[in-house]
């Protein structure tokens, strides 16, 4: 079932539970602490000959960080757990960054409507400027989590490569083996975790508070029993139906899924109340986020200690 997204209203309301989600998910997460120094590159002072990045939001800014190594410098816009990607506000430095990019990385789908707007409002005829969401084929109204899609992801690895070898043709072998080792070592294991997932657990019947879960669900065959509607809702910052919660209540006190997993940088009063009534229930909750959590982890130490607590609360939940 292709869950979708319509595009965004602002959610103001976010930014406090943002600020309390990243602490408590950076304490939940203490498996991918090492921080990832090259994902944080500036592009400031001693980066002349390297390729400027400017990543849109710090999930992408990771992935071509890996594959660009020392040859790249990127700036990531989103950079902290507690920024809200869909209602932020660029400053005059983000310009002057956007305006010297050779390479630009934005979502699109909706998601970051100002990163595009920062694009056209800082031209530049040597600027590549890649979006995800044409890149992978999803409109605006579609679900644009596409980094919860490791097939999305996989495909957005190759468009930078492609896009690096472009730029730079001198350094085209470099970045070819970068891009080997990026998916062959460095993201071996949240590949392999999505696979073990699907092997184990594919139609397990699962619930989820919103529609950054659902490419993942999809990818991994696991049985999201949500109403569409609701996960749209809790993505989009408008009120739920009272049907829907009724839905929802129904399933976790029938016990009708196995696992509840929720996005811990959204917790509406809603969604809060259905993780309390799910663990009332015994039922394992997981947690994913929207942005790299803890600030400095890679995408793939972020992705694989959720990957592995999701893992976990499957195993927990179906004795599997």
């Amino acid at each position: 079932m292709n869950h979708h997204s319509h595009p965004r209203r602002p959610r103001l309301r976010r930014l406090r539970l943002l600020a309390i989600a990243g602490v408590a998910a950076a304490a939940a997460l203490t498996t991918g602490c090492s921080t990832n120094a090259a994902s944080t590159g500036s592009s400031d002072g001693g980066n002349a000959d390297k390729i400027q990045v400017v990543a849109a939001e710090n999930f992408w800014g990771s992935l071509a960080s890996q594959l660009g190594g020392s040859h790249v410098a990127v700036k990531n816009i989103i950079n902290s757990p507690s920024a809200d990607p869909h209602d932020y506000e660029p400053t005059a430095a983000d310009g002057r960054a956007m305006a010297g990019a050779k390479l630009a990385i934005v979502n699109g789908i909706g998601y970051d409507s100002w990163a595009g707007k920062l694009v056209s409002a800082n031209p530049s005829k040597d600027r590549t400027v890649l979006t995800v969401g044409e890149l992978v084929g999803v409109k605006d109204g579609g679900n644009p989590h596409r980094w919860y899609s490791p097939g999305n992801v996989r495909t957005v690895i190759d468009r930078i490569t492609a896009d690096y070898k472009k730029i730079d043709p001198k350094h085209a072998s470099f970045y070819g083996k970068q891009h080997d080792k990026v998916v062959d070592t460095n993201l071996k294991e949240y590949f392999d975790l999505v696979g073990q997932i699907k092997s184990t657990y594919a139609g397990t019947p699962v619930g989820a508070s919103e529609s950054i879960f659902t490419p993942l669900s999809e990818a991994t065959g696991l049985d999201l029993k949500t109403p569409e509607s609701f996960l749209d809702a809790i993505s989009e910052g408008t009120d739920p139906t009272a049907a829907d919660k009724q839905a929802i209540d129904r399933q976790i006190a029938g016990k009708q899924i196995k696992v509840y997993v929720y996005n811990s940088q959204n917790a509406t009063p809603d969604v809060q109340a259905q993780v309390k009534a799910a663990k009332a229930q015994g039922i394992p909750v997981a947690t994913v986020t929207e942005t790299l959590t803890p600030a400095g982890a890679s995408f793939q130490q972020w992705q694989v200690a959720q990957l592995k607590a999701l893992i976990s609360a499957l195993h927990q939940g179906t004795g599997k």
